[in-house]
C-alpha cells in the first residue's frame, strides 16, 4: 500500500453531480412525501424534512472527514472495523438500548440519539472484506479455505441481522461480500459453490417465516391481498400508474395522503413517480446509474494503478449503492418482494443518509489518491 501524496484536490464532476442531484431531489421528495404524515403525527408539517436536513448536515461533515483521511488508515484499521461492525449489529439486541418499532428491533437509543446500527455496520464490514482480499490475495486465488474464512464472519453478521429481523440488509450485505471477494481474486468455482449454499439458505429463511412468506405471496398477487398483506404494493402501483409520463405535479400526490404506508421512507420512489412521472423516475435511475458506474470505474482504475484496496473499496461501495437502489425501486414497482430498505439519499432515514454520505466521502478520497498513482504508473512505463 502506498502512502497518500499531498496534491491539489482531484474531483470527479460526474460523481459529484450525481450525488448532489440525488441528495437535492431527495430533500424535495422527503419534504413533499412527509408533509401530511408529519402534520398529522406531530402537528409540524416540516418535522421530517428538518430532521432530514439535519442528517444531511451531519452526513456532509462525515463525508468531509472520510475524504480527508488517507485510505491507508482504513486499511490498517480493518480489524477494528470488523469488531465495530459486529458490536453495532449486536447492539439492538441489548434490552437496555435496543428499540422495537413495527415488530422489528433495528434501532438503538442512547439518550436523545436514535439510529439504525446496521447501516454503518455494513460499510465497516465492507472495509474489512476489501482489506482481507488484499492481505490474502495469494491464498484467495488458490485455496478454498481462504475464501470461506470471511464467509463465516458474514454468517455471524447475517445471524445478528436476522435476529432484528432485517432480511433486506442480509441480502445486500451477502451480495456485496460475494462481489468483493470475487473481484478480489476468489476462484469462480468457490463463489458458485458458496452462492448455491447462500441462495438455498436465503430461500429457506424466506419461506420458514410466516411473515416473510406472507410478503412473498402478496408480492406475487398483490391485488388479491389489496386490503391486507398486499396493501403497500397495490398503493405503490396505483401511485406509479397515476404519474403517467410527466406526473401530477410536485406536491400533488394523492397516495401520500395516508394511503401509501411509509411514503417518505421505503416508498418515496412511488411518490416521486406519481408527482414527477416516468420522466422524473427515469432521471433518478440515470443518476444512480452514473453514481454506480463512476464508483466501478474508479475502482477498476485504482486496481490497474496498483491500489487494490482502494479499488475493491470503491467497487464495493458502488455494488452496495446500486444493489440497494435496485431492490428499493424493484419493491416499489412490484418486481421484488417487499423489503425494508431505503433508497439511498432519497428516502427519509437518517442513519442511511449519514452512512451513504460517509461512503461517498471514501469514494471521493479514493479518486483523490488515484491521480498520483496513475501518474507514477505512467512514469514507470515511460522510463521502461
Amino acid at each position: 500500500m502506498s502512502a497518500a501524496v499531498r496534491q491539489p484536490v482531484a474531483l470527479d464532476p460526474a460523481l459529484i453531480a450525481s450525488a448532489v442531484g440525488l441528495a437535492a431531489l431527495g430533500t424535495v421528495m422527503v419534504g413533499s412525501a412527509s408533509i401530511s404524515i408529519a402534520d398529522n403525527a406531530t402537528g409540524e408539517p416540516f418535522y421530517y424534512l428538518i430532521r432530514h436536513l439535519g442528517a444531511l448536515a451531519i452526513g456532509c461533515a462525515g463525508l468531509g472527514f472520510a475524504a480527508a483521511l488517507p485510505i491507508e488508515t482504513w486499511y490498517r484499521s480493518s480489524g477494528l472495523c470488523l469488531l465495530a461492525a459486529l458490536l453495532l449489529l449486536a447492539a439492538p439486541l441489548v434490552p437496555s438500548i435496543g428499540q422495537t418499532v413495527n415488530g422489528a428491533t433495528r434501532w438503538v437509543a442512547i439518550g436523545p440519539l436514535r439510529f439504525q446500527p446496521s447501516e454503518p455496520a455494513r460499510l465497516l464490514f465492507l472495509i474489512y472484506v476489501a482489506a482481507y482480499c488484499v492481505r490474502h490475495y495469494a491464498e484467495l486465488t488458490t485455496r478454498s479455505l481462504a475464501f470461506w474464512k470471511p464467509l463465516l464472519l458474514l454468517m455471524l453478521a447475517a445471524a445478528l441481522l436476522l435476529k432484528e429481523p432485517d432480511f433486506g440488509a442480509v441480502v445486500v450485505l451477502t451480495a456485496t461480500t460475494f462481489g468483493v471477494l470475487f473481484l478480489g481474486g476468489a476462484r469462480l468455482r468457490d463463489v458458485l459453490a458458496a452462492l448455491c449454499v447462500a441462495g438455498t439458505a436465503l430461500a429457506i429463511l424466506a419461506v420458514s417465516s410466516a411473515y416473510r412468506l406472507e410478503r412473498l405471496l402478496s408480492f406475487l398477487e398483490p391485488f388479491e391481498h389489496a386490503f391486507d398483506s398486499g396493501f403497500q404494493l397495490t398503493q405503490s402501483l396505483i401511485a406509479i400508474g397515476r404519474g403517467d409520463w410527466f406526473g401530477v405535479g410536485l406536491g400533488e400526490s394523492v397516495q401520500k395522503l395516508f394511503y401509501l404506508p411509509e411514503a417518505h421512507t421505503d416508498f418515496v420512489f412511488a411518490v416521486l413517480a406519481e408527482e414527477l412521472g416516468l420522466l422524473g423516475s427515469t432521471g433518478v435511475i440515470v443518476l444512480f446509474a452514473v453514481l454506480v458506474y463512476r464508483a466501478i470505474s474508479i475502482g477498476q482504475r485504482s486496481i490497474a494503478a496498483g491500489l487494490p484496496f482502494h479499488g475493491l473499496l470503491a467497487m464495493g461501495i458502488g455494488i452496495t449503492l446500486g444493489l440497494q437502489a435496485f431492490i428499493n425501486i424493484g419493491v416499489n414497482t412490484g418486481l421484488l418482494p417487499t423489503k425494508g430498505l431505503t433508497l439511498p439519499l432519497l428516502s427519509y432515514g437518517r442513519s442511511s443518509t449519514i452512512t451513504t454520505l460517509v461512503a461517498l466521502g471514501l469514494l471521493f478520497r479514493v479518486h483523490h489518491e488515484l491521480a498520483p498513482a496513475e501518474m507514477r504508473r505512467a512514469g514507470k512505463r515511460n522510463a521502461e
